[in-house]
């Protein structure tokens, strides 16, 4: 039973790891501000175009998500998932690329641009069009796979036509976390 408990410690995501973790802790009183922290290996990815409960869930085995919303519509959301291997890492990479592809609707579209980050990286872009034309809202991330670890970064909001400026906090997060992955994933 003693060993059962350690091995589930010597998996999960230690406090304080994630790079938002420290501004979450922090005590605001304004009702429009929240922070939320899980550790449920079950949350959903943050990134998930079709909206499925169990997307790219197989073979986890330690998670830890930060999301921060602010009303009307901003929402960021940092997020590490271990998966048992590689393999089922770069799975969880091939669902992302595939569910940008097939999901979506007319008024609500996605796209993917590899990275150069990690041992494989994605740009997704959630964009909201009306008559054809790039509108008011959506959603930028970087999906980043390092070893059996994924890591990403998000932002949705009020964002205008798609630029690559929009990925910059992402890329820069995502390149502090890729730092420091190794000292929980199988590097």
């Amino acid at each position: 039973m003693i060993s059962v408990l350690l091995l589930a410690a010597a998996v999960a995501i230690p406090d304080g790891f994630m790079l938002y973790e420290k501004a979450a802790a922090k005590k605001d009183d304004n009702p429009e501000h929240s922070w939320r922290v899980s550790a449920k290996t079950s949350e959903r990815l943050v990134v998930n175009p079709c909206d499925r409960a169990g997307f790219a869930r197989n073979g986890r085995k330690a998670a830890k998500t930060v999301i921060y919303t602010a009303v009307p519509d901003y929402f960021k959301a940092e997020q590490v998932v271990l998966y048992t291997s590689k393999a089922r890492a770069r799975k969880a990479m091939r669902d992302v690329r595939a569910a940008v592809r097939a999901c979506g609707t007319r008024g609500y579209r996605f796209s993917v641009k590899r990275r150069k980050l990690g041992d494989e990286s994605l740009a997704v872009t959630g964009q909201v069009y009306r008559g054809g034309k790039p509108s008011i809202g959506g959603q930028r991330a970087i999906v980043t796979r390092r070893a059996n670890a994924l890591v990403i970064y998000t932002v949705a909001g009020e964002w205008g036509p798609p630029r690559s400026a929009d990925f910059k906090m992402q890329i820069k997060d995502s390149r502090r976390m890729l730092g420091k992955i190794c000292k929980i994933a199988n590097c």
